[in-house]
């Protein structure tokens, strides 16, 4: 692991994504004591996200970005990507991922989950959340159907957490990436597609487990919140 005196630096907002890395680094945190990292706030309203030298470090213009100074200042991007970038070089102990020689099955289980929520469940809920509240014009058709299908996702989420305390691993499966890639999206369900989980009784539970972790209540709260 790299010396825990060179931080890391991200480029974060408080979104879904962007608190999937803030997540994993205060987990990370809490066990090893680092990595160590410093905040760039990006308010994404502004667009300060597409100016040139942010696009230099991402060319995709988007949050959240690492930079990585113990390491050359190599830069991540992709929410995904970064978790999977962490893990491989903080995570000595792959306590939140599996042994991909050991464990080969459990680390394939946890990426087709980590695929499944940045191809689906991020994808159709950030639309829904564009149609419900910023298109300037209110198209009733976009807005259902971006709700429904999300809706549909909570579904399949439901059913494999039917039994099951997290999403990947062996009996009721291990805390991983594969959960906390998809949790923050699932903390916003209120703000466009339903105001509770009770539809979907195992995602419910499964919401309430990891909401109590010490490390997901400190990275939910990076950037700070704006003073009111």
């Amino acid at each position: 692991m790299s010396s825990i005196g060179e931080k890391l630096l991200l480029y974060t907002g408080r979104t879904p994504n962007g608190h999937k890395a803030s997540i994993l680094l205060e987990e990370l945190k809490a066990i090893y004591g680092g990595p160590e990292y410093d905040i760039f706030k990006i308010d994404i309203w502004t667009n300060v996200q597409k100016e040139s030298w942010f696009i230099k470090l991402n060319p995709n213009g988007r949050i959240p970005t690492l930079t990585d100074r113990a390491r050359n200042n190599f830069n991540v991007f992709e929410s995904a990507a970064i978790l999977l970038y962490l893990e491989q070089h903080y995570d000595p102990e792959t306590r939140f991922s599996f042994d991909q020689t050991k464990e080969a099955d459990d680390y394939s289980e946890m990426l087709q989950w980590i695929f499944f929520a940045h191809g689906g469940v991020g994808p159709m809920q950030g639309q829904a959340h564009f149609f419900t509240h910023y298109a300037k014009e209110d198209l009733p058709y976009a807005k259902e159907r971006y709700i429904n299908e999300t809706k549909r996702l909570y579904g399949v989420l439901d059913i494999r957490l039917n039994g099951r305390d997290y999403l990947a691993g062996p009996g009721r499966g291990k805390y991983s990436l594969a959960d906390l890639n998809v949790w923050p999206w699932i903390r916003s369900h209120g703000y466009v597609v339903t105001p509770t989980l009770d539809e979907w009784p195992h995602l419910k539970a499964w919401f309430e487990r990891v909401k109590e972790r010490p490390g997901v209540q400190a990275g939910i709260q990076v950037p700070p919140p704006d003073k009111e």
